[in-house]
């Protein structure tokens, strides 16, 4: 699972909107309008699914392709 994303019309920054999905989820789910609270210049942003994206977390490594983790 990972965060879907969009940026900031204000500053260009890339911002969580708060929703979790996987990435072939998303871009199966029905258009929608989104509005999500920016952190960073603390306004409001409406967005579509269009302008949004998920950012998944990377694996470490070596656990990528299953090689056993040594302790």
């Amino acid at each position: 699972m990972g965060m879907v994303m969009v940026k900031c019309p204000q500053t260009d920054r890339v911002i969580p909107t708060g929703i979790t999905s996987d990435r072939e989820t998303f871009l199966r789910s029905a258009v929608f309008f989104g509005n999500t609270h920016c952190p960073v210049c603390r306004a409001n942003h409406n967005w579509f699914a269009r302008e949004a994206w998920v950012e998944e977390p990377v694996a470490p490594s070596g656990e990528m392709f299953g090689a056993a983790r040594s302790c």
